[in-house]
């Protein structure tokens, strides 16, 4: 009977943490949609939703002009630059220097390679898809590469979730978390409908976007978790 309780202990001991399963079905779900949304895609199957969706950003009247006064158009313009590369790029060399400073080396190193790879990624599929940016209105800001998947969107995501991810590790208040993971979210999310505002991207683009920075910030977290079980020699997602 003991040999018994202690097999179910054990059993128990090594079940992965509901987080982790959180983040198996998040990476999961996220590159399904990624890539059936590619499928589509290069399929034209998106045609009239994408029309659809970007002309209701637009004035019926005029789809070059887009809804709302002047001043809209300018804050939206400053929310995209926050997925753009200058703003995140600073932020994340403000983070890492940060933790180098205070020889946090582990998490610097996590957030150099889930940034670096993940632009990597995007880019790479930038140049494999070849997507022509949307035709169908004026573009309120300059681009100068393809369309598919959105870089913007892409980017956003992949680097507030992973700031977020490294916050969620460092703080153990639940508010605090549910907070980080809600902003970072928000914050991404913006970012991808300005690009649709702007007349920038295909919301397609931005739902690939989407998938994408998140399914990578999830499977870079997910890599880094196991690691350090491994390195602390107790093995599985846990």
């Amino acid at each position: 009977m003991t040999s018994i309780t202690e097999l179910v202990r054990d059993m128990k001991d090594v079940r992965p943490a509901p987080a982790k399963v959180a983040l198996v079905a998040v990476v999961a779900s996220a590159l399904y949609a990624f890539f059936q949304i590619a499928d589509e895609v290069g399929e034209s199957e998106f045609g009239w939703l994408d029309k659809a969706v970007l002309l209701a950003f637009r004035n019926p009247s005029n789809v070059n002009d887009p809804l709302g006064p002047e001043w809209v158009e300018e804050t939206i313009m400053e929310i995209s630059s926050l997925g753009g590369y200058p703003i995140l790029f600073t932020l994340i060399a403000v983070v890492v220097g940060y933790l180098l400073v205070v020889r946090r080396y582990g998490p610097a190193l996590y957030v150099l390679l889930s940034v670096g790879l993940g632009t990597a990624v995007s880019q790479l599929l930038k140049s494999l898809y070849d997507r022509p940016r949307p035709d169908l209105v004026d573009h309120l800001v300059t681009t100068h590469t393809a369309s598919f998947p959105s870089g913007h969107a892409t980017m956003s995501t992949v680097v507030y979730l992973t700031l977020a991810a490294l916050i969620i590790r460092l703080v153990n208040h639940r508010g605090v978390r549910l907070y980080v993971l809600a902003v970072a979210i928000l914050i991404s999310v913006a970012v991808g409908l300005s690009r649709i505002y702007l007349g920038v991207h295909w919301p397609s683009d931005v739902a690939a976007g989407w998938s994408l920075g998140a399914a990578w910030a999830s499977l870079s977290w997910l890599v880094v978790s196991l690691l350090r079980r491994v390195r602390r020699g107790e093995g599985g997602l846990r």
